[in-house]
């Protein structure tokens, strides 16, 4: 059982293609998997099991005929609950919307149904996406499937508990802080932030430049598979580019590579745990023949802090809408980062677009000396899974850091959103928390985080390859 549970998206297909596999066994596990953990990882928030299943029927019914209608056919994918899906509801996570049923299909989601995906469940994610951790009012708190005591991260929490602990095979994210990167790194995941307009989003949040659409998966061959499923224009979309681009899912090695590696990015605190990790990963690089070299970026923590105020004004501004009529109904941090937003600023942004120009002028020149940047995701394994950022404290080393995305290091690849930026998994923790690796490419050159990504997962081994590289749930 723990076997097809954990067998990659690109394998399953193959399976489903030589008939040694059922899309109807493959979901059957994974349904069995979600109802055994709902209790522990809490992963989904809506399930369609029983209609998923007549979708699984229909699909091997086709690929006996060898006629999938596309390149997902079969596949469960978990959609995180927060784009839409017509018809059905969409809470994203909040108490707020518990009747909500949408009207219309999300951009990112239609060409994954296209491609014949069956979504039997929806993911979990913290209210309205607002945090590095998932837990809500509505739906309680999801854990990590590698340590229960300890989030999956945020806010695409679900869809990476989801994936850890084996109920799907692919999942859904958006990133607008490092909500795809956070969780990837917190369950051992791959996780991937494209660069900005490269996936297409729901409005309004499509014109936001910190905002990104993107996979999450096991491998980062099944990252690709999903990727090129999610990226592409859409008409409803302005931002997104043309034309689609498809990636490969192979690629030359890295060797002679020039890769530059920042442990703190000049402005984090960063664990013990982490760090060790972090040299780990670079001295594998060293072993495949790239030349791992320290650097200083130029950066300080005026980024992060300006990463803050632009999410505080845009963001917690959206969320501000709320407050009047449904204050009594939102979760602490949401309540908390809405009304921080009401004493934001337009001065207050500028300096923030101000401090995101300055810091490319630095990262820009770096990323032309050298093929890409490694960096921690995050810079604590995890926080705990009911660890609320808006009266909690966050202590790394010894030093007291923000609590909301002070322990992670993904905000100003957000602020930097036209850099893809892939997280591959780096290690454990001693408390059996994963930790992750940021590979940041140049602009708009996804080849380049993927290649270094596959080198980095084939030197590994991989992972989830056999039960002692899987959580004991």
């Amino acid at each position: 059982m723990s076997d097809l549970l954990y067998l990659t998206a690109t394998e399953a297909l193959k399976r489903f293609a030589d008939r040694s596999l059922s899309p109807v066994e493959l979901l059957e596990a994974q349904i069995a998997r979600a109802e055994a953990t709902a209790g522990t990882v809490s992963a989904f928030t809506y399930t369609h099991f029983d209609e998923a299943l007549d979708a699984a029927r229909a699909s091997e019914a086709r690929w006996a005929k060898g006629e999938p209608v596309g390149c997902l056919d079969g596949l469960p994918v978990a959609i995180k609950d927060e784009s839409y899906i017509a018809g059905k509801p969409t809470s994203s996570g909040s108490l707020i919307m518990k009747d909500y049923v949408a009207e219309h299909t999300s951009p990112m989601n239609q060409p994954i149904l296209a491609e014949g995906a069956i979504v039997h469940a929806r993911t979990a994610t913290p209210e309205f996406s607002c945090a590095g951790v998932t837990w809500t009012r509505m739906w309680g708190v999801t854990r990590n499937p590698w340590n229960t005591e300890f989030t999956p991260g945020g806010s695409s929490g679900g869809s990476a508990a989801s994936l850890a602990a084996g109920t799907a095979s692919l999942a859904t994210g958006s990133d607008i802080g490092g909500s795809i990167r956070i969780p990837a790194s917190c369950c051992g995941l791959v996780g991937y932030k494209p660069p900005y307009g490269r996936n297409p989003d729901d409005i309004p949040f499509n014109l936001d430049f910190y905002c990104h659409t993107g996979p999450l998966a096991r491998s980062v061959r099944d990252a690709i598979l999903l990727q090129n499923v999610m990226s592409g224009p859409h008409p409803w979309d302005i931002a997104s580019l043309k034309p689609k681009l498809t990636l490969p899912s192979e690629y030359p090695d890295v060797k002679g590579w020039k890769i530059a590696l920042s442990m703190d990015l000049g402005s984090f605190t960063v664990s013990e745990d982490v760090r060790r990790n972090t040299l780990a990963a670079a001295d594998m690089f060293r072993a495949m023949g790239a030349t791992v070299e320290e650097v200083e970026i130029g950066w300080g923590p005026e980024v992060p802090e300006a990463c803050m105020t632009y999410l505080t004004h845009l963001f917690g501004g959206a969320l501000s809408d709320e407050l009047e009529q449904h204050g009594d109904l939102m979760t602490s941090y949401c309540r908390q980062f809405a009304e921080n937003s009401l004493s934001s600023t337009a001065r207050d942004f500028v300096h923030s677009l101000q401090v995101a120009g300055e810091s490319y002028m630095k990262l820009g020149p770096l990323l032309e000396r050298y093929d890409c940047l490694i960096c921690p995701t995050n810079a604590l394994p995890a926080v705990p899974a009911e660890f609320d950022p808006s009266v909690d404290t966050v202590i790394i080393e010894g030093v007291e850091v923000r609590p909301e995305l002070g322990w992670v290091m993904t905000t100003p690849f957000n602020m930097m959103s036209r850099c893809p930026v892939v997280s591959v998994p780096s290690g454990f923790a001693a408390n059996g928390v994963p930790t992750g690796l940021q590979i940041v490419a140049p602009s708009y050159r996804d080849d380049i985080a993927f290649q270094a990504a596959l080198a980095f997962e084939t030197a590994s081994g991989g992972w989830y390859g056999d039960a002692s590289a899987r959580p004991a749930i």
